[in-house]
């Protein structure tokens, strides 16, 4: 029996998916004068990483697509601060937070890679 080949490297839906988890993750958390703002920006931010990645992907320029994998960059970042902010608001979910913060990291170190090679 044969191997079906490795699925191709999909950077488009690996965003998307961690925004869904986002969305999901934030569902997930109670709404009080604290994390309401918490889930607000992570909202944003945790969605926003595969919004401007589509962007850069449809840019018109290298410039255009550099000037979006920045800003991929910083949204990945900030989501990674804004789960931090949201464990110490919701101790029980720190596990959770934890494996979002992850990718989180990963997709900026993804971004901060691609960003240094474009010219």
């Amino acid at each position: 029996m044969s191997q079906a080949p490795n699925p191709k490297y999909d950077l488009e839906e690996r965003t998307a998916k961690f925004g869904e988890e986002i969305i999901n993750f934030c569902r997930s958390l109670p709404l009080n004068d604290i994390t309401r703002p918490i889930i607000n920006q992570l909202v944003k931010c945790g969605t926003s990483v595969g919004a401007n990645y589509c962007e850069a992907d449809d840019a018109e320029s290298g410039k255009d697509f550099k000037h979006k994998v920045g800003i991929c960059k910083k949204e990945s970042r900030e989501s990674k601060h804004f789960l931090r902010m949201s464990a110490v608001a919701v101790p029980e979910k720190k596990d959770e937070a934890r494996i979002l913060w992850t990718e989180a990291k990963e997709l900026n170190l993804i971004f901060n890679t691609i960003y240094k090679k474009v010219k």
